[in-house]
């Protein structure tokens, strides 16, 4: 399934029905009166996120979704019927915005959410509602109102615990295959990952969702490379896990490098728990290990974890680091005073 991650729809809710005129007329009944019945409602618009989900690739192949209209009223003081409605099914995680792309809608996260994004228009009233102590016999009847409709962005934002960066050919594939079932391309050049993906991580009787983005090279803010669009699906991330290719000239300037990208990014993400670590150990000597391991403390200001997803070498090490910075997070804040109980 093709990965698609924004999409553009056009929705319309139904129009309310028309009114009906209409008088009782039957033998022997001498005073039948007025018996029109009110319009049925037009069909709203909801979007909704189920589960089972990943993508947005339905909404590539239709972008148009009416509601139906509210059916007409009849005689006998008969209302129209109420018309269909339209539902959307997204996956968790997905934003709505309106046409200009910067207004939030919704914000779908839980899987069963639910909103309305455009409402039906009113049936119009039959003459039977127009019926007075002074007007008998109204002659008239009101029309539906017309439903609403718009143009709307959904942009997927994968839900993740903790969100895999660096610059391409870093390891972050080798990584989410090795401590996941996640089956991502691997190969020896750049730019193998396309798409982000996502792995479920089951370690020390835990498990934690891990999502892996595409690299980022110099540039990435203006567009350069892939560009910086799918640092998108690692905003939700809690933590991150900053892997440096231990192959590279110079692990604290590529350290550098994707560090000024998040900062230029914005979003949060340079002020996220960050876990840095060395990979491709495996291919190292001895003495360049430790060259490239100081050159990445100085630049990171922290101790680096030595990483190897070919060979396992700290692997458990970066997933328990993870698992810790979730915990610290989950755990409550003690220094937090109590709330005061409610009382009228």
């Amino acid at each position: 399934m093709k990965f698609l991650d924004e999409a553009k729809v056009y929705v319309r809710s139904g129009d309310g029905g028309p009114g009906c005129v209409s008088f009782r007329r039957e033998k022997f009944i001498e005073f039948g009166g007025p018996n029109g019945g009110d319009g049925g409602r037009g069909g709203d618009v909801w979007i909704e996120c189920v589960q089972g989900l990943n993508t947005l690739i339905d909404y590539r192949y239709r972008q148009h979704f009416k509601a139906r209209k509210g059916e007409h009223g009849m005689g006998s003081n008969c209302h129209g019927a109420k018309g269909d409605d339209v539902v959307l099914t997204v996956p968790a995680g997905t934003q709505v915005f309106s046409e200009d792309g910067e207004t939030l809608i919704a914000d779908m996260t839980e899987i069963g959410q639910r909103v309305r994004l455009a409402k039906g228009g009113n049936g119009g009233f039959g003459n039977a509602y127009f019926t007075t102590s002074t007007n008998r016999a109204p002659r008239h009847a009101n029309p539906g109102l017309e439903g609403q409709e718009m143009w709307l962005w959904l942009r997927l934002k994968l839900i993740a615990d903790a969100g895999l960066v660096g610059l391409p050919n870093a390891g972050k594939s080798t990584f989410l295959a090795t401590v996941t079932a996640a089956k991502p391309k691997i190969a020896d050049y750049p730019f193998t990952t396309l798409h982000p993906g996502l792995g479920v991580v089951r370690s020390d009787a835990r498990e934690f969702v891990l999502a892996d983005i595409p690299g980022l090279i110099e540039g990435a803010h203006e567009g350069v490379g892939l560009g910086d669009r799918f640092l998108a699906h690692v905003e939700r991330c809690r933590v991150l896990l900053h892997l440096v290719e231990g192959t590279s000239e110079h692990a604290g300037k590529a350290y550098k490098l994707v560090r000024r990208e998040l900062e230029a990014y914005g979003e949060g993400l340079a002020d996220k728990p960050e876990i840095v670590a060395l990979s491709k150990a495996d291919a190292l000597d001895p003495d360049t290990l430790k060259d490239q391991l100081a050159r990445l403390k100085r630049a990171a200001g922290v101790k680096p974890l030595v990483l190897s997803a070919a060979s396992g070498q700290g692997v458990q090490e970066a997933l328990r680091a993870i698992q810790a910075q979730l915990d610290a997070q989950d755990a409550p804040d003690e220094a937090a005073e109590p709330a005061e109980p409610w009382h009228p």
